[in-house]
C-alpha cells in the first residue's frame, strides 16, 4: 500500500521528516518497507533555466533552423541552435542546460550536451512543454511570462511538486489503515506516545447540502445481509474533463493514473478515507431506480474491461429497473459509467459484507482497489460522510448542484464491541507492568472509549471499523505497539527446558541429510506447496480427481496442493537458467497433498534436482557432468547414512521419467530417480538433462527407527588383497561379479571393489576387462597363503563357471 507523505500532512501537522515518519510507523505495526520519491516532472527540471532570446537568425546551412542568442543569467549568452518555428527575439523561454537530464514519456533518460548542428554550435536547448514533461504540445518551444528574469530555475515558475511515498506492507487485519486517514490515526496515537500532541484533521462537509430535488433516484436494497448499509446522491450540471494539477499529482503519488475528474475525485476519496465509491451517468440508470440484489445463476454481465462474466446466484449486484449495472463492490459494468458525455451521476457509497465481496472477487479472478478493502471490512460508519465529501470534492472540480437527498438505506446499525481488559491479563502477555493511565491514555488515542475502570481493569467500547479487535488479547496487542516494544525491557533471566525427544525424530533425521547433502555442494530450496492444476497433464500418474483444491485461491496458479515435489523444483531449475546459472544441485523436504476418495493424505518428501556440471569451473579440476550415476552415488550415500544397506534395485514404471531406478526394501518403496522425460522439461523451457530423486521419506523415517546400532572392535589381524582382471562379455555388470563373490565366500570376504574396465583394441569382439579388487580378512587369526589361495581358486572357478569369465 502506499501513502503519500504529502497527503498525510493534510491529516496531522508534522514537521517530522519522512524518515522519522517511516520509523514511527515500523514500529506502531504499519511497517514501511521502502521510501520511494515521487516528482510531478521526473527529474524536478533541475538545470532547466529561463533564457531571454537576444538575437534570433536564420541558420546559414538549414531553412528549418535558427541560430539564437540566449541570456540566461550567466557571465555571457549562449548560442543554441533551435528548430522550433515560433522562436523569435525577445521571448523569454526554458533553457535546458549543459548536462541537463530530461526524460522522456516512457521514462528513459537523456543528456543535453555540447553540439554541432550544420557546423554551427549549440549550448544548450530551448524547450517545448513535452521535452520538459509540462504538457503534450510540441508546437513550437513554450513562451513564458515577460517578467521571468533570466537565470531562474523553471522549476521555481512551475512549482513542481516534491513527495515521499511510504510502501507499507500492510497486514490483512489492518482493514482501519488502509487509507490516509487510518494511517494518520496510527501516527497520531504514536505521537501522543511520545509527548507530541497533534490535532487530526479531517476534511470538513459542513457545506454539504441539496440544491434541488430535481433527480431524485430510488434506492430499494433487496439483499439487506449482503448490503447492510448503501448510500447516494444524485449531482447534475457537471462536466467532465480532466482533473486539476494537485488532484492529479496526489493520485499519480500512490501510483494511480488520472481519468478524469469525476473518477479521480472517488479514487482520491477511496484511498483519503479508506471508503470505495462508485458514479454511475444518471441517464443511463433506466426507471431512475435503483436495486441492489442478486441474479440468477448464468446471467451474464460485461464488466468496464470489455469481459463478458457469466454471474453466480451470490454474486450481489448494483441493477436499475431492467439491468444490472455494477457488480457491488468489485468492478462497474461497461455500459453504466462515467464518459466525457456524462452531465449528471449518480454517486454510491456502502459497506458490503466482506465474506460476500470476497468470494464473488476470487470467483471471478478479480482484485480491485474497491474489493481489496471491502473484503477485509472498511468503516460502516463512515459511509454517509465520505459520500458527502465526495459529492463536494466532485462539485468543486466538475461543477454541478446536488440535486436529491441522501438515501441512507441502513436498517441495522452495526455495533461498536464491548471488550473487558484485566491489568493482570495485560501485564501477564506483556511481561512487565504499563502504567495504568498509559494504558488509558494509549486506548483513547485510538479512538477506544475506556468506559468504566475498577482496581482490575477496564471496560472498552472498539469502534466498528476496527474489526481485528475484538477481544482481550486484541486490546493489548494494540497497547504494546502504541507504547512500543522497543520499551519493553529484556529480562536477564533465560528459562530453558531440557527436550528429551528420541534422535529419530524428524526433524533431527532431516537436519543430518540435509548437513551431508550440503556438504556435497547442494542447496537447500523451499517452494510452494500451492501450484496449478494444470500440471497434472504431465503426467499420467497424476490424476485431476486426486488434486486437493484450495476454496478461495489467490489464482489459478495456485489452486490445488501439489502432488509432485518435481513440477516445483523444476521452476527453480528453470529460473535459474534463465538467469545463467546452468550447474545445479538441489534438495527439498517437502510434502505432497492427495484426494484419495473421502480421504486426504499428507507424504513427506525428499527430493534431489541435479543438472550440468557437477563442480564448479576450476582451471585445474574436471569439471564433469552431472549424469545418473552420480545422483546414484548421492543416493546412496545417503541410505548408507541412514543405515539402510539391504535394498534391491528394479526399472522405474514413473511416466515421470525417461529412465531410471526404483529403491525397495522388500514390498517397500523407498526412492525413485533417473533422467527427468523430455516433454516435461520442454513445457519447463529445460533443453538441458536433468536428473530427479524422490525419496519415500514417511517409509524412510520408520525404517530408520528400527535400525540398531552395531559395533564390534577394531581387528587386530592384517588384510589380505588379491585382484583378478576378468575377461568378460560386454552384458556382464560388476553388480553379478559382486553376488557371486559374496556368495562364493559370506565370512573371509569383506570387500569386493571394480578399480578398472578396459573394452576396446586387443580384446575380442563383445569382450570387455574388469579388474576387480578383492579384501580377505580373519577377525580372529593371520590368514595363511593356503586359505587365501583356497578362496581365491573358488572365486575363479565360480567366475568361469557362472559368468565364462577368463583370467588374462
Amino acid at each position: 500500500m502506499k501513502i503519500s507523505y504529502n497527503w498525510l500532512k493534510q491529516f496531522i501537522k508534522t514537521n517530522w521528516s519522512p524518515e522519522q515518519i517511516s520509523e514511527l510507523l515500523t514500529d506502531l505495526g504499519l511497517e514501511v518497507e521502502g521510501v520511494e520519491s515521487y516528482q510531478s516532472v521526473k527529474g524536478g527540471l533541475k538545470g532547466v533555466v529561463i533564457g531571454e532570446v537576444l538575437n534570433c537568425e536564420k541558420h546559414p546551412n538549414a531553412d528549418k533552423l535558427k541560430v539564437t542568442t540566449v541570456d540566461v543569467g550567466g557571465e555571457h549568452p549562449l548560442q543554441i541552435v533551435c528548430g522550433a518555428p515560433n522562436v523569435a527575439k525577445g521571448q523569454k523561454v526554458p533553457v535546458a542546460t549543459i548536462g541537463t537530464i530530461l526524460y522522456t514519456e516512457t521514462g528513459e533518460s537523456w543528456t543535453i550536451k555540447k553540439g554541432k548542428i550544420r557546423d554551427e554550435e549549440s549550448h544548450g536547448m530551448i524547450c517545448a512543454e513535452d521535452e520538459l514533461g509540462l504538457g503534450k504540445s510540441h508546437d513550437g518551444i513554450m513562451v513564458l511570462d515577460s517578467k521571468l528574469k533570466p537565470g531562474t530555475p523553471v522549476a521555481d515558475v512551475f512549482k513542481i511538486e516534491n513527495d515521499s511515498v511510504f510502501e507499507i506492507g500492510l497486514t490483512p487485519n489492518r482493514a482501519d489503515a488502509m487509507s490516509h486517514l487510518g494511517v494518520a490515526r496510527d501516527l497520531k496515537a504514536g505521537f501522543l506516545q511520545r509527548d507530541v500532541n497533534l490535532e487530526l484533521i479531517t476534511p470538513s462537509v459542513s457545506a454539504f447540502h441539496t440544491d434541488n430535488r430535481t433527480l431524485k433516484i430510488d434506492v430499494d436494497v433487496i439483499n439487506k445481509d449482503l448490503a447492510p448499509r448503501y448510500c447516494g446522491v444524485t449531482i447534475s450540471g457537471l462536466k467532465v474533463e480532466d482533473s486539476p494539477e494537485w488532484l492529479q499529482h496526489r493520485l499519480k503519488a500512490i501510483g494511480l493514473s488520472p481519468i478524469n475528474n469525476i473518477v479521480d475525485a472517488t479514487n482520491y476519496v477511496l484511498h483519503e478515507l479508506g471508503q470505495p465509491l462508485h458514479a454511475f451517468d444518471a441517464l443511463k440508470v433506466t426507471g431512475n431506480k435503483i436495486e441492489v440484489k442478486t441474479l440468477k445463476s448464468g446471467t451474464k454481465f460485461t464488466t468496464l474491461d470489455g469481459v463478458e462474466r457469466e454471474l453466480h446466484e451470490d454474486d450481489l449486484m448494483i441493477c436499475d429497473a431492467k439491468k444490472p449495472m455494477c457488480i457491488a463492490g468489485v468492478f462497474g459494468g461497461i455500459d453504466s459509467g462515467v464518459t466525457e458525455s456524462t452531465t449528471s451521476i449518480f454517486l454510491e457509497s456502502a459497506y458490503f459484507n466482506p465474506v460476500s465481496i470476497r468470494k464473488t472477487a476470487k470467483r471471478h479472478g478479480l482484485n480491485t482497489d474497491a474489493s481489496f478493502r471491502f473484503e477485509r471490512g472498511i468503516d460502516p460508519n463512515i459511509t454517509e460522510y465520505a459520500l458527502k465529501r465526495a459529492a463536494l470534492l466532485i462539485q468543486d472540480i466538475a461543477g454541478g448542484e446536488i440535486t436529491s437527498d441522501i438515501a441512507d438505506i441502513y436498517p441495522n446499525k452495526i455495533k461498536d464491541f464491548e471488550v473487558r481488559l484485566s491489568f493482570d491479563n495485560a501485564k501477564k502477555l506483556i511481561g512487565e507492568e504499563i502504567p495504568r493511565e498509559i494504558i488509558k491514555r494509549i486506548l483513547t488515542s485510538l479512538e477506544i472509549k475506556v468506559n468504566n475502570v475498577t482496581e482490575t481493569g477496564l471496560g472498552l467500547t472498539v469502534p466498528a471499523y476496527r474489526n481485528d479487535v475484538q477481544r482481550e488479547a486484541d486490546i493489548i496487542e494494540e497497547i504494546l505497539r502504541v507504547y512500543g516494544y522497543n520499551n519493553i525491557n529484556t529480562t536477564t533471566k533465560l528459562n530453558a527446558s531440557i527436550s528429551n525427544t528420541s534422535r529419530f525424530e524428524d526433524h533431527k533425521v532431516q537436519d543430518v541429510i540435509g548437513d551431508l547433502l550440503a556438504s556435497q555442494g547442494f542447496f537447500e530450496i523451499l517452494s510452494n506447496s500451492l501450484t496449478t492444476p494444470n500440471y497434472t497433464v504431465l503426467s499420467e500418474e497424476l490424476k485431476d480427481e486426486n488434486n486437493v483444491a484450495i476454496l478461495n485461491p489467490l489464482s489459478n496458479d495456485l489452486s490445488v496442493l501439489r502432488q509432485s515435489l518435481l513440477f516445483s523444483g523444476l521452476e527453480t531449475v528453470s529460473h535459474n537458467i534463465n538467469r545463467k546459472r546452468n550447474d545445479l544441485k538441489l534438495f527439498e523436504f517437502g510434502k505432497t497433498y492427495h484426494q484419495l476418495d473421502d480421504e486426504r493424505k499428507e507424504l513427506k518428501h525428499l527430493s534431489l534436482l541435479v543438472t550440468g556440471s557437477r563442480n564448479s569451473e576450476n582451471w585445474h579440476a574436471l569439471q564433469g557432468k552431472s549424469d545418473f550415476f552420480f545422483l546414484k552415488g548421492i543416493i546412496s550415500s545417503v541410505l548408507e547414512r541412514l543405515g539402510i544397506s539391504r535394498y534391491m534395485e528394479a526399472p522405474i514404471s514413473n511416466d515421470l521419467f525417461g529412465e531410471g531406478l526404483t529403491i525397495n526394501q522388500g514390498k517397500i518403496k523407498l526412492v525413485d530417480f533417473g533422467l527427468v522425460k523430455k516433454s516435461i522439461l520442454k513445457a519447463f523451457d529445460i533443453s538441458q538433462e536433468v536428473f530427479y530423486a524422490d525419496f519415500n521419506w514417511d517409509a524412510i523415517l520408520e525404517l530408520v527407527k528400527r535400525n540398531k546400532i552395531t559395533f564390534k572392535p577394531i581387528p587386530k589381524y592384517p588384510q589380505v588383497r588379491r585382484d583378478f582382471a576378468l575377461l568378460l562379455d560386454e552384458h556382464i555388470s560388476f553388480a553379478d561379479i559382486y553376488k557371486i563373490a559374496k556368495q562364493s565366500e559370506k565370512q573371509l570376504l569383506k570387500e569386493v571393489n571394480l578399480f578398472d574396465v578396459y573394452q576396446g583394441k586387443n580384446l575380442p569382439k563383445g569382450k570387455k576387462s574388469y579388474a576387480v579388487s578383492f579384501t580377505l580378512q580373519d577377525d580372529n587369526k593371520t590368514l595363511t597363503d593356503k586359505q587365501i589361495d583356497k578362496i581365491m581358486d573358488k572365486l575363479q572357478t565360480n567366475f568361469e563357471k557362472l559368468l565364462g569369465a577368463e583370467l588374462r
